[in-house]
């Protein structure tokens, strides 16, 4: 496998990418909060998308993978920064965009940003306003003081080593939210979601369902597929989506 390329942004953050050449439009895979680009479902599509001839981009936010930074140091607005910083210097043209859980929020705080860029989203698992609706609220008392008091607290994951939550995460968090607002997506989106997800539950994938506005969005449900949505079938289920909005 080739080595990473880096991309020195404005912010001073340096951000590691991956990038294939091909027709358009740029396929760009955003991942989950400290997932990297190394996970199956960007390397999946990478391969699918090279042989198809399409253009792809995946990239570390900071504090990811092989990007600068550590994790505890950033929040949504700088990987939101990282996001516009990587689709504005790597690619041009349209991009059909595929974001996985906190890359789902990602995406559509890009999408709503740049709607002239974008020409189709996926979403997988998405996770928007999650500091707000899924931290911050299920937080106890306690919890609340000790986040005020040291600056961050630690949560369990079902899927990897325990969360850092900091202050200043969901301090900005409140700042990026995308579902108290009319949120307008002009192009074509396909929602994914598994039943057996523990991290994003069905009814966060309903509620954005029914804010947005689309001109043909649609949300599929998987039975007992969790959070990681990344076995064949769902892979399948990727590509497909991905041809659908498309227009292909």
């Amino acid at each position: 496998m080739s080595a990473a390329e880096f991309l020195d942004t404005n912010n001073g953050r340096r951000i590691a990418y991956h990038s294939t050449a091909g027709d358009g439009p740029w396929l760009v895979f955003l991942g989950g909060l400290k997932s990297d680009m190394e996970g199956t479902k960007a390397i999946h599509l990478e391969a699918w998308a090279r042989a198809r001839g399409q253009a792809f981009l995946r990239f570390d936010y900071s504090g990811h993978g092989q990007s600068s930074g550590r994790f505890e140091e950033g929040c949504i607005g700088d990987w939101a920064q990282d996001t516009s910083a990587a689709i504005g210097a790597l690619t041009n043209g349209k991009v059909v965009l595929v974001g996985s859980s906190m890359g789902g929020w990602q995406s559509l705080l890009f999408a709503r940003d740049n709607p002239d860029r974008v020409q189709g989203l996926v979403t997988i698992a998405a996770a928007p306003d999650f500091t707000e609706d899924g931290y911050w609220a299920s937080f106890t008392e306690s919890q609340k003081a000790m986040l005020a008091r040291d600056g961050q607290i630690e949560l369990p994951s079902d899927y990897m080593e325990p969360y850092v939550v900091t202050h200043r995460m969901i301090e900005d968090g409140r700042t990026k939210l995308v579902l108290r607002d009319p949120l307008d997506l002009p192009f074509p989106v396909r929602m994914l979601q598994g039943t057996a997800d523990t991290a994003v539950s069905t009814e966060r994938a309903t509620k954005l369902l029914e804010h947005a506005s689309s001109p043909d969005m649609r949300l599929t449900l998987v039975k007992d597929a969790d959070h990681r949505f990344s076995d064949g079938p769902c892979l399948g289920m990727i590509e497909e989506a991905v041809i659908e909005v498309m227009g292909a």
